[in-house]
């Protein structure tokens, strides 16, 4: 499932029997392997072969000739007893992982695995999207009833998901992740959010200023649990959801239709990050735009809310979706430089719902050690090897580590 190769696919004209449809898997790779050779220049095409090469020991090029030889190579790799997840895992010396989890999932494999003697910690992240829907009866009535029992009003409704975060925090999770088209900032009353679930609760349908309100409200209850729990809240901000309306109809949603939203950012941004920051409850808080041209404002709004102890508590976070690319990444590292402080970025993740996505960490060093090595060949930063290297390292693993405060499980992971 990855939508990303989905929309390179149908812009190589491939039909979407052999994406999402019922052509076998063999014959969709082979629509991937007639697609790959016309994606030049896309990260797809750096991300494929760095996944052959490095989780396979495959160093041919993918394309319709070598497809049949990479497919039979691939699957006898796959029979290796070390490669299975946990030795993926061990082989690319994860530390730990971070899992998107909505409030209802149970979190028994989280257990399970950290019971083993898999190195690597497995994390939950606490990710509501549910909550929000309002303008959704038929979605939101049905995850109520899993969320809690007899859940009427507003109070009843925050008291559920409180128990949620709760249960997640003991469990290990350390981060809350939200996307939405901009920030909630303008939240109702209490006695409105009530009027609000009522009628939802009757299978009625909240208007779009209702959506919102009702949202922000949510928000700030939630950003004020994130600071006294000391996690870190994950704004992705901008996308705009399903505008092909005959395909999202026939092949549902997170299938490659999505695309950047053209909203405006900042102010909402600003006023919500107020919110909290009034009452002292502003969290560690990551926010990542996916239009580019919104990259000096959230910079920018950033820095206005940074306040020690902690360094980069506000975070200009690493180039998301459409702006993980070579392009997109450099941009947003270049701007936050300029703006704050390149030396506290926690740096890449890889927002992948594909496990062999390991190697775009290493697509994310690579482009930020040309950046800074080429800085050092023009003479704008200087040649000292100590002081570049102690600042990608802390990009590239530490600054993650003391940010999310999670634990070290491998003195020599870096050595």
């Amino acid at each position: 499932h990855d939508h990303y190769k989905w929309r390179a696919m149908r812009a190589n004209g491939i039909p979407e029997s052999h994406i999402t449809g019922s052509a076998s898997p063999k014959e969709k790779f082979r629509a991937w392997a007639e697609t790959i050779p016309n994606s030049l220049r896309n990260p797809l095409y750096d991300w494929t072969h760095l996944e052959l090469r490095r989780c396979f020991g495959i160093d041919t090029l993918l394309s319709p000739q070598t497809a049949d030889e990479i497919w039979e190579g691939c699957n006898e790799r796959l029979k290796d007893e070390d490669f299975s997840a946990q030795g993926l895992l061990s082989k690319f010396r994860v530390d730990a992982v971070g899992t998107t989890d909505d409030p209802t999932d149970n979190l028994s494999h989280h257990e399970t695995a950290n019971a083993s003697d898999c190195p690597t910690k497995i994390y939950p992240t606490f990710r509501p999207d549910k909550a929000f829907f309002v303008d959704r009866p038929s979605l939101l009535n049905p995850w109520l009833n899993q969320l809690g029992e007899n859940i009427i009003t507003f109070a009843d409704f925050l008291s559920a998901l409180k128990a949620r975060h709760d249960y997640f925090h003991e469990k290990g999770c350390r981060l809350t992740d939200h996307g939405m088209r901009y920030a909630l900032s303008n939240p109702c009353k209490e006695s409105e959010a009530d009027q609000i679930l009522a009628k939802v609760r009757e299978g009625q349908a909240a208007n779009p200023e209702e959506t919102d309100a009702f949202g922000a409200l949510i928000m700030y209850h939630l950003g004020q649990w994130v600071s006294e729990t000391d996690w870190t809240m994950q704004l992705h901000l901008g996308p705009r959801r399903n505008p092909n309306t005959r395909l999202f109809q026939k092949i549902g949603p997170d299938s490659g239709f999505d695309t950047i939203g053209d909203w405006p950012q900042g102010e909402a941004l600003l006023s919500f990050l107020d919110s909290l920051s009034k009452i002292n409850k502003l969290p560690k808080t990551i926010v990542y735009n996916l239009n580019p041209r919104d990259n000096a404002v959230l910079a920018a709004a950033c820095g206005s809310f940074q306040e020690a102890p902690i360094r980069g508590k506000i975070q200009f976070g690493s180039g998301w979706w459409f702006n993980d690319t070579l392009q997109g990444m450099e941009s947003q590292i270049n701007t936050l430089s300029a703006i704050g402080l390149l030396s506290h970025f926690v740096g890449m993740l890889t927002d992948s719902r594909s496990f062999l996505s390991f190697p775009r960490h290493e697509y994310f060093r690579r482009l930020l050690c040309n950046l800074v090595g080429q800085d050092v060949e023009d003479g704008k930063l200087p040649n000292d090897e100590r002081l570049i290297s102690t600042m990608v390292g802390n990009i590239c693993y530490h600054n993650a580590e003391a940010y999310f405060g999670l634990p070290h499980h491998s003195e020599d992971l870096l050595a």
